[in-house]
């Protein structure tokens, strides 16, 4: 029973602040002004409500799919013949390398099957210590700052690059946590949004963001490759398990080869692992927090919950259901990957529509999680759907993407969300400073447009 339910509140769910959406006829102009300000605003009311949307942009037909049919072929029965378009490359090749997000083909498939072992849900219990550490870390710095404004955000943001680093290197951040988020903001910030020419240009010319992309990559893969050498210079016991992601990416082989990763392979691994791990479950972290901020009946049914599921001090996980179904919901409602732009690499059929080589592919689980076919309430934020016992349509519901290219480390990443958001609210009562909006933005992650400060009171 809820708080509202004990006490008979009459509660209408909450729906939270997002974007306007876009006319029906807006220009080529302004469809690209809102790529490069949010792509989440560049969707007009049919995208939510039809199975398929076909237009045409820069010359080339593209598809909105809101089928689940139709994404499936896409995205497993034929995943083969789509490949990232050439922005998505232009854009995550110079901080992620050749890693396993943007890897193709080959390359892909050898890097999918070293890492699949690092990965599965026995490994990844392994690092849940790493994850409750600075877990408790983070709770203990809070509580030291208790009744004082705080940017919950940056709070999230150094607490999972605390637990990407210590389960990656098994060394916390400290020294190098600065300069890292250093690098995060410069590229979001300035390298991160595709300008017209990086639209309009064959991937094979480089656009004046791609110079400035080069300089940063170098720069980048330094430090990498500085952080790799410290963890080596660490040592490993001889015989020793594994005891973290370094050491089981070390010795991982694939399977069919035999083969293991050479240093730059590793390297572009390493940075992969640690920027999509920590940025996007921080981002989902700040989500939630801002959510039962605004929703303090859920907020207190989570905390009770937290509290049953406390023995001893250590927090039981598998009696987090609706904590973890708080944060299936603000996964819904804000999916860290909020676009999978895919580009034909030949002609193909969806759905009764012929698809020409290079046409454009747009999945966005933004549209998929509020479309109104697929959801009762679509824009607020009721985690009880999530309780059901039924499951959403796996094509309808893609916070991690599907298929033979989901997220590696959607276990692992759902693990450290729902331990974290547990600790935080277990602890903590949050509420807002005041009450503007906070808006949605897409670059690369569903972001919000500010961060706003709360206020923490212990429990």
């Amino acid at each position: 029973m809820s708080i509202a339910e004990a006490y008979d509140i009459p509660v209408s769910p909450l729906v939270p602040p997002s974007p306007p959406r876009a006319p029906e006829n807006m220009t080529v102009f302004g469809r690209i002004k809102a790529i490069r300000e949010s792509p989440i605003g560049m969707w007009g009311q049919r995208a939510y409500e039809e199975d398929i949307i076909q237009g045409r942009f820069l010359g080339r037909s593209s598809f909105i799919l809101n089928a689940p049919d139709a994404i499936k072929h896409v995205l497993v029965d034929n995943y083969e013949n789509y490949t990232r378009t050439p922005v998505s490359f232009r854009v995550l090749r110079p901080i992620l390398g050749q890693g396993l997000l943007i890897a193709e083909g080959r390359a892909w498939k050898h890097q999918r099957r070293t890492l699949a072992p690092a990965f599965t849900p026995r490994a990844v219990m392994t690092l849940v210590p790493h994850m409750l550490a600075a877990t408790d870390e983070t709770v203990a710095k809070l509580r030291a700052a208790s009744n004082a404004p705080v940017d919950l955000r940056e709070a999230m943001q150094r607490m999972t690059l605390e637990i990407a680093g210590r389960t990656m290197f098994s060394f916390g951040m400290e020294r190098h946590g600065a300069t890292l988020r250093d690098f995060v903001m410069e590229y979001g910030e300035h390298l991160a949004r595709p300008n017209f020419l990086d639209l309009l240009l064959p991937l094979s010319w480089p656009s004046p963001q791609d110079l400035s992309r080069a300089r940063f990559r170098k720069r980048w893969t330094a430090f990498v490759g500085m952080l790799m050498a410290e963890r080596r210079a660490a040592g490993k016991k001889a015989g020793a398990p594994a005891r973290d992601l370094f050491d089981l990416m070390g010795e991982a082989r694939d399977p069919e080869t035999g083969q293991a990763f050479t240093d730059d392979q590793l390297g572009d691994q390493v940075a992969t692992m640690i920027l999509a791990g920590h940025e996007t479950t921080a981002t989902a972290l700040f989500w939630a927090l801002y959510l039962l901020a605004l929703d303090p009946a859920t907020q207190e049914e989570l905390a009770r919950e937290v509290q049953g599921a406390t023995a001893s001090g250590a927090l039981d996980l598998d009696r987090l259901k609706f904590t973890r179904a708080v944060m299936d919901e603000t996964m819904r409602l804000y999916p860290p990957a909020f676009l999978i732009a895919r580009a034909a690499a030949g002609p193909d059929t969806i759905a009764g529509l012929p698809i020409k080589k290079k046409d454009v592919i747009l999945i966005a689980p933004w549209i998929l999680h509020r479309h109104e076919k697929f959801w009762r309430d679509p824009n607020a934020f009721i985690p009880s759907r999530f309780m059901t016992g039924t499951p959403p349509d796996r094509f309808a519901y893609l916070p991690f993407g599907v298929g033979p290219r989901v997220c590696i480390g959607a276990h692992f990443a759902l693990v450290e969300a729902t331990l974290a958001l547990a600790k935080m609210i277990g602890t903590f009562r949050v509420t807002l400073v005041n009450k503007e909006p906070v808006k949605p933005i897409g670059v690369v992650t569903t972001q919000p447009d500010r961060s706003p400060m709360f206020c923490i009171t212990a429990r």
